[in-house]
């Protein structure tokens, strides 16, 4: 591992935290001052750092450049756009576009809801997979020899009363999902929250990503939330047919 890359990286990473000084960073990094100045001011000419003030270094354009840049390269996020968006017009409620990467849910797209309690979620936030709707649905989209190794290398953190602590639970839970079509986050992740998702699926019938309404509990009770499946499950397979979608698998299509 490259030394001088390991310290950029952790540079930036104590910067996504906010503004700090030079002496800062460098007990962060756990080296003197002047190595940090001068990994500094390269980062700082390429734009991925910028100072603000004569004391303070804060992340520069050229991060959000690059994750812009990263985002829009996801196919799936571009053709959704237009489903998801007017899912959650129709709804109000905040609408999550999430993958599976290293492991865990990453959000990479993210409509929020027009009632005023706010979602902790962000673009580029990573959650669990074992107790988050679009997690469930991603990890049900594996084949059974995957699914049960995923689940057989998760940690099960308990996050609420409701959050599934097992392997053997999860993959119970993940085999209804694959039934029907649709899963449930039952307050499970957070515990005044709670959300549906259902999948995104590409050319082949590939599971590509999965799309979530999630509801804070004091405005819409469980009953009300699941009543919301059919809308949801309209919108995911609208956004799948502008992934290139035909309603059927490779196989079917005789590939």
């Amino acid at each position: 591992m490259s030394q001088s890359l390991d310290r950029a990286l952790t540079l930036l990473t104590g910067l996504a935290k906010g503004a700090k000084t030079l002496d800062q960073l460098a007990e962060e990094v756990g080296v003197h001052k002047s190595t940090v100045l001068r990994l500094l001011r390269t980062l700082e000419a390429h734009h991925f750092v910028r100072r603000e003030s004569t004391r303070y270094y804060r992340l520069g354009s050229a991060l959000f450049d690059l994750a812009n840049q990263a985002l829009e390269d996801r196919d799936v996020r571009r053709s959704s756009e237009a489903a998801l968006s007017a899912l959650n017009e129709r709804t109000g409620h905040t609408v999550h576009l999430a993958s599976y990467e290293d492991g865990e849910v990453v959000y990479i797209d993210k409509y929020e809801g027009r009632h005023s309690v706010r979602m902790y979620s962000r673009v580029g936030k990573r959650a669990p997979l074992h107790c988050t709707a679009v997690g469930k649905v991603l990890v049900s989209a594996l084949s059974p020899n995957r699914r049960a190794e995923v689940a057989e290398g998760l940690d099960y953190v308990r996050l609420t009363g409701n959050t599934i602590t097992n392997a053997a639970d999860y993959l119970t839970e993940l085999n209804r999902v694959a039934e029907r079509g649709y899963a449930v986050d039952n307050a499970e992740h957070e515990d005044f929250i709670h959300c549906v998702a259902a999948p995104i699926r590409g050319a082949g019938g590939e599971v590509l990503a999965a799309v979530s309404l999630s509801v804070p509990k004091i405005l819409l009770d469980f009953d009300g939330l699941l009543a919301l499946v059919p809308e949801l499950v309209a919108a995911a397979e609208e956004a799948s047919v502008h992934s290139g979608w035909t309603g059927k698998t490779g196989r079917e299509r005789g590939n």
